[in-house]
């Protein structure tokens, strides 16, 4: 097993906020992918008073080895509360960003496309300055979905790319390469006012070469933002850390990126797809566009 570098250490959390957040999670029955991923930045996002909330799960239908969300357990019907929960949360802790993710719910006619837009409308409906990022799945290939979500009118689409083209088999067992990029893709054509963004973990044995082409093939389907962030291993069962990347690096493909065209792009060891997501609304600011 390969050592875990100082520069992956986390400070520890201000209990204080951190408690207030989780106990606004509990008392409205909400999941996020903090708690479930198991994401080292739990307790600065926690302290920092933000979330991402976790919806329709958190059983998932796909068993990603990277991945510690349960997937061993059979998925709930959907809770058609969930969206009002979901939007009293986002009106108490007055985000000014919200990310919206959730489980692969293969086990849908839209993967869950409906819950969404239910979610995003819910929001707005109680936070209508909140602006809203949605970190989708792949929808497997399902185009009308994706066009009912994109209907909704989020500022942001995500969808993580998460591994090079090679190591898809063995990262993404469930997953497409290119299924994920036309997603993309398709999303800008759709509605091309929208931000398109996407996020690649590393240390699963990639090369240099590799991290460079996806970010060309992101930027071929028009990917606004980027984020790069070092795999961790959640447990003994899961996929093991090839290589702990420097700082350094990060800085390196983020030079690069930026040369590509990427708007924006956060890379880091401890990056995650929503860490610091609020800082899209900068990007909103200088590159302005509109939906109407």
């Amino acid at each position: 097993m390969v050592s875990k570098p100082d520069w992956l250490r986390v400070k520890a959390p201000q209990f204080e906020r951190v408690g207030n957040v989780k106990g606004i999670l509990r008392d409205l029955g909400l999941n996020t992918v903090c708690e479930e991923a198991s994401c080292p930045n739990i307790g600065e996002c926690f302290n920092a008073g933000t979330a991402t909330f976790l919806i329709m799960g958190p059983a998932c239908t796909r068993a990603c080895p990277y991945c510690d969300i349960d997937f061993e357990k059979k998925p709930q019907a959907l809770d058609r509360t969930e969206p009002e929960r979901l939007a009293e949360a986002v009106r108490r802790m007055q985000l000014n960003h919200l990310v919206i993710t959730s489980v692969n719910r293969d086990d849908l006619p839209d993967g869950g496309a409906s819950q969404f837009v239910r979610c995003i409308e819910s929001v707005r409906s109680l936070s209508p300055k909140t602006t809203i990022e949605v970190l989708i799945p792949d929808l497997c290939g399902n185009w009308e979905a994706l066009e009912t979500i994109l209907q909704a009118k989020p500022e942001v689409l995500n969808h993580n790319t998460e591994t090079v083209q090679r190591l898809y088999r063995r990262v993404r067992p469930q997953g497409d390469y290119h299924r994920s990029l036309e997603l993309l893709r398709r999303s800008r054509q759709i509605a091309p006012w929208l931000y398109t963004k996407s996020g690649l973990m590393v240390g699963l044995g990639e090369t240099d070469a590799e991290i460079r082409q996806a970010m060309v093939d992101l930027r071929e389907v028009d990917c606004d933002i980027l984020t790069l962030g070092q795999y961790l291993q959640p447990s003994s069962k899961h996929l093991a850390v090839a290589d702990f990347i420097p700082p350094e690096q990060f800085a390196t493909w983020k030079a690069y990126g930026e040369s590509l065209g990427f708007l924006q792009i956060v890379a880091s060891p401890l990056t995650r797809s929503s860490y610091h997501a609020e800082q899209v609304q900068k990007l909103m600011q200088l590159y302005p566009r509109s939906s109407n």
